[in-house]
């Protein structure tokens, strides 16, 4: 569903894509990883046609980024690191926003019906502002299917959010992934690749490093034993020791 081959992007002297390559298989969520600063959000910008490559190329459905960038819109949607609603409208209002600007018919049931599924109903008369933080990014992921796109970025969508808000979050991408959504995850949080990921993609030095599941990603670090009992590394371990730990600082 989605394929990058050789992508390369730069800001002035400074290599952020230096020739990524990616496969993300339909129905499938792959979380991306990364340090600060290692291009996670470039490569969502780029796939997203909000930023131009500078060489190689990508694809989505089969459809070219650069060269046909308003087919690839309609087919995807974009949850960025911070709820994008309006907290001076209730949940349904944003919703019905949303779908009369996509010139939907029966905007009002198409709300109804999404509040309905992220268990917003009893919530969807009233101000976002009075929102938690869960629901706010609920909300934002539900504005993101109006119109059914069959992919889905989410580029960090559970940063700042507590404990429960985050189980909620997880329980709705795995929700998505359920009804065969596409989804490329990037985060900070290793237990949020490990707990939603099919497969994971370590991005490092401007490419990937890295891609496999986690049974394989745990194949290429070497079990440690005490008294002869296998200790499994972590994923954080893992990232840690193929990406080194000064660069993961």
């Amino acid at each position: 569903m989605i394929r990058v081959r050789d992508l390369e992007k730069s800001y002035g002297d400074l290599a952020v894509l230096r020739g990524v390559d990616l496969d993300v298989a339909p129905g499938s969520i792959v979380a991306l990883l990364g340090s600060n600063g290692a291009g996670k959000t470039t490569l969502i910008k780029i796939l997203t046609t909000l930023l131009k490559a500078d060489a190689g190329t990508a694809t989505i459905g089969g459809v070219d980024v650069a060269t046909q960038p308003a087919q690839v819109r309609e087919s995807t949607s974009l949850t960025g690191q911070f709820a994008a609603v309006d907290e001076s409208l209730s949940g349904r209002e944003n919703l019905v926003l949303i779908a009369r600007l996509r010139h939907l018919k029966d905007a009002g049931a198409i709300a109804d019906d999404l509040l309905a599924r992220f268990q917003l109903t009893d919530a969807g008369g009233r101000r976002v502002s009075t929102y938690s933080g869960g629901m706010r990014r609920r909300l934002d992921i539900a504005m993101s299917l109006i119109g059914d796109p069959p992919v889905i970025f989410l580029d960090e969508p559970t940063t700042g959010l507590d404990p429960q808000s985050r189980q909620e979050v997880w329980s709705t991408v795995e929700a998505l992934a359920e009804r065969g959504t596409t989804i490329l995850l990037t985060t900070q949080y290793l237990d949020e690749a490990e707990r939603l990921a099919d497969r994971i993609a370590i991005l490092h030095g401007g490419r990937i490093i890295a891609d496999g599941t986690l049974a394989e990603l745990t194949r290429l670090f070497p079990p440690a034993s005490v008294e002869y009992v296998e200790k499994q590394p972590t994923l954080e371990e893992i990232f840690l020791a193929i990406v080194g730990e000064d660069d993961a600082a």
